[in-house]
């Protein structure tokens, strides 16, 4: 929280690179790197040069020679954290790395904590809360749907809508609060079916956003499939497919697979975590029987359930009796259920063919040939609802934000309450103060506790 001082750290991987980034931030940090820069055409000083500027020259410890770098130059508050800001771009030797910056801790830096240099842009004015957050989620993003979401997020389309639901709160707010003064007139400034037209629209789209964040958790940290099914009908085959790698052990001997195999894979710019299960069926084998109860436990677990059968072996009547022992397994969870036949390719039998053909969520494939697998794989998209990224919808991720919105909703539950019941106004003031509160601690516009600061800050790398 004091920023008085200049911190420093490496702002590039950890390890051996071609070349590697040390950033120093604060009061001094200009001051500091002309104690340790010496440049090539030795021209005037780094302090005396403009802001957003490249300089090539070297880095020394007296008379000690380190490395030859290339140095920019941010001068607040048009920087990245609002300070004085430099850039070392050094050889990626971490000898390196190491020798220049315990030279920047010998002439007045000191080391960076967890993602200071964000919270020092934020302390600065130069991000919001939830944009600041998004940083650290671009950041983790491995794939175009939360490469988006961050995106959207850090430019603030995210604290646009919070922004807009304040402003307009604060307009009666303030209105209420005239009245206060007026009490004595007994008058009224604030229209009270404006207000609650207002509450009412306000809570539609703080649930509309609510209601977004499973969604955006999973576009966030990836789509859980389960895939399930009877021995010997193809899962790990279908596994190695998606992934188009032999990461499953294939063999006919049933029971290969005892215990659940992950893996990841990018469709369509949306990350699904595919869980290759054991299959389902009686068994003495203790080991086995285990994989199949974990099998179980990934269905409750999963976004979406895959159930495999095989079109040369399976009945209609066992594959409907599998069907409903899944589905009781599931619950009441509105999650998608794929029903996939796998070997079309091999003469598969008529029965099963006509007992499921018409049904919507049946999809005939050969794993082995890979046949039909693109069609699996745009169901799986239209199950993640990919279209909601394509029209910038805003999605929540973040559960802090969804505790906010939570607590907001409640408040002006009670400001609805309260309007039904004819409350005075100093009572409607005060909800509608804590539904402000709520909100403003998304984008921290109010002040917020320094425990959750710490907490949002500490999950950065410690060059962020």
């Amino acid at each position: 929280m004091f920023q008085n001082d200049t911190i420093c750290a490496l702002a590039t991987a950890q390890g051996l690179a071609a070349i590697a980034v040390i950033r120093l931030s604060g009061k001094d940090a200009i001051e500091i790197a002309d104690k340790v820069f010496y440049k090539k055409d030795k021209s005037q000083y780094l302090n005396h040069q403009k802001s957003h500027t490249l300089h090539f020259g070297d880095i020394k410890d007296g008379e000690k020679w380190i490395d030859e770098v290339l140095i920019s130059v941010f001068k607040g508050p048009n920087s990245y954290t609002g300070e004085n800001t430099v850039e070392i771009s050094c050889h990626g030797s971490v000898f390196i790395q190491k020798q220049i910056i315990e030279l920047l801790l010998k002439k007045g830096a000191r080391m960076a904590n967890p993602g200071e240099f964000t919270l020092r842009a934020f302390l600065n004015g130069k991000l919001d809360l939830s944009q600041a957050e998004a940083v650290a989620d671009l950041i983790a993003s491995d794939s175009e749907a939360s490469h988006k979401m961050a995106m959207q997020q850090m430019r603030g389309g995210f604290s646009k809508d919070i922004n807009d639901l304040r402003e307009k709160l604060i307009h009666f707010a303030s209105l209420i609060e005239l009245e206060l003064d007026f009490a004595e007139e007994d008058v009224e400034f604030a229209n009270r079916k404006d207000l609650k037209d207002l509450v009412e629209n306000i809570q539609s789209r703080i649930k509309k956003l609510v209601d977004s964040f499973a969604q955006g958790n999973v576009f966030k940290n990836g789509v859980p499939v389960a895939i399930i099914g009877k021995p010997n009908v193809g899962k790990s085959t279908l596994l190695n497919a998606l992934l188009n790698e032999d990461r499953a052990i294939v063999s006919e001997i049933a029971g290969t697979t005892r215990d659940t195999i992950e893996e990841e894979i990018s469709i369509g710019g949306i990350v699904f975590r595919f869980i290759d299960t054991a299959g389902i069926r009686n068994t003495i084998d203790k080991i086995e029987s285990i994989g199949i109860e974990k099998s179980f436990e990934k269905i409750a677990k999963a976004s979406i359930v895959l159930y495999l059968f095989d079109l040369l072996n399976d009945d209609p009547q066992n594959v409907k009796n599998d069907l409903e022992n899944i589905r009781q397994k599931m619950g009441n969870a509105e999650k998608p259920l794929l029903i996939i036949g796998n070997k079309a390719d091999q003469n598969p039998s008529e029965a099963l063919k006509i007992e499921f053909a018409e049904q919507e969520n049946v999809i005939f494939i050969s794993a082995k040939q890979n046949q039909n697998i693109s069609q699996l794989t745009d169901k799986l998209l239209s199950y993640a609802n990919a279209g909601l990224l394509q029209n910038d919808q805003t999605l929540l991720s973040n559960a802090r934000h969804l505790d906010a919105l939570n607590k907001t909703l409640e408040a002006l539950n009670a400001v609805l309450h309260g309007l039904n019941n004819n409350i005075t106004g100093d009572f409607l003031a005060l909800d509608i103060r804590t539904a402000l509160r709520h909100l403003g601690e998304i984008t921290g516009v109010v002040e917020v506790d320094r425990d959750i600061l710490g907490t949002i800050f500490s999950k950065f790398c410690i060059g962020k």
